[in-house]
C-alpha cells in the first residue's frame, strides 16, 4: 500500500494543476509576430491601395497605366517583405507551436483561415478571367471577410476579449455588405477601405503590441 503524500506536496501539485488549467482558459502566451504583422501591414497597405483607387475613381489621381501598375505591385511587394521579416523573427524567437493549448489553437485557426483564403483567391480569379466578369472577382473579398469573422469568433471563444468579438461581428457585417454591393463600385470600395483599417489594421496593432510586450 503506497504511503500517503505529504499535505504540502498535495497542495503544491494542486496549485500547479490549477495554473495549467488557467493557462488553457486564459490563452496566455506570446502572440506570433507573423499573425500581428499580417493584419497590421495588410490592413494599412491595402487600405492605402483602396484609397488610391478611390482617388482614381473621383479623378484626383491621374497616373499613367505603368505608374498605376507599379504602385499596385509595390504594395504587394512591401507586404511580402514585411511578412518575410515577421516569419523569420518568429522562427528566431522559437516558433509558434509552443505555449498554452488555447494559444496554439488560435494560431491553428488563423493559419487554416489563411489556407482557405488562398483557395478562394484562386477560385474567384479563375472564374472572373474565364467569364470576363470583374464582379465575380469582387466576391472574393466578401468571402475573405466572412472567413476572418469565423476566425475571430474562435479567438473570442478562447480569450473572451471584447474587441475580438467586435472584430468578428464587424467582419460578418462587412462580408454581407460587400457581397450585395459588387455592382456598386464606389460603395463597395468605401466599405472595403473602412473595413481594412478597422478590422485588419486596428486588430493588427493590438496584436503587434501584444507580440512585442510578451516574451517568447
Amino acid at each position: 500500500m503506497p504511503e500517503p503524500r505529504p499535505r504540502s506536496e498535495l497542495r503544491s501539485s494542486a496549485e500547479a494543476d490549477l495554473a495549467f488549467l488557467r493557462s488553457i482558459v486564459d490563452g496566455g502566451g506570446r502572440t506570433p509576430m507573423t499573425l500581428a504583422v499580417c493584419y497590421l501591414a495588410g490592413g494599412l497597405l491595402y487600405g492605402v491601395q483602396c484609397l488610391f483607387h478611390a482617388g482614381q475613381a473621383f479623378g484626383l489621381i491621374r497616373w499613367p497605366d505603368l505608374a498605376n501598375l507599379l504602385f499596385v505591385v509595390g504594395i504587394s511587394a512591401a507586404f511580402l517583405s514585411i511578412l518575410t521579416w515577421a516569419i523569420l523573427k518568429d522562427r528566431k524567437d522559437g516558433g509558434t507551436n509552443r505555449g498554452p493549448v488555447a494559444g496554439r489553437t488560435l494560431n491553428a485557426a488563423f493559419s487554416a483561415t489563411g489556407m482557405a483564403n488562398t483557395a478562394v483567391i484562386i477560385v474567384f480569379a479563375v472564374g472572373a478571367w474565364r467569364d470576363q466578369d470583374f464582379a465575380i472577382w469582387l466576391y472574393y473579398a466578401a468571402i475573405v471577410f466572412a472567413l476572418q469573422a469565423a476566425a475571430w469568433y474562435v479567438a473570442w471563444t478562447l480569450k473572451k476579449k471584447g474587441w475580438m468579438l467586435a472584430t468578428a461581428l464587424g467582419g460578418w457585417v462587412t462580408a454581407v455588405a460587400l457581397g450585395v454591393t459588387v455592382r456598386e463600385p464606389l460603395i463597395y470600395l468605401g466599405i472595403c477601405t473602412v473595413a481594412l483599417f478597422l478590422l485588419f489594421a486596428l486588430p493588427g496593432w493590438i496584436l503587434f503590441n501584444d507580440a512585442r510586450s510578451k516574451p517568447a
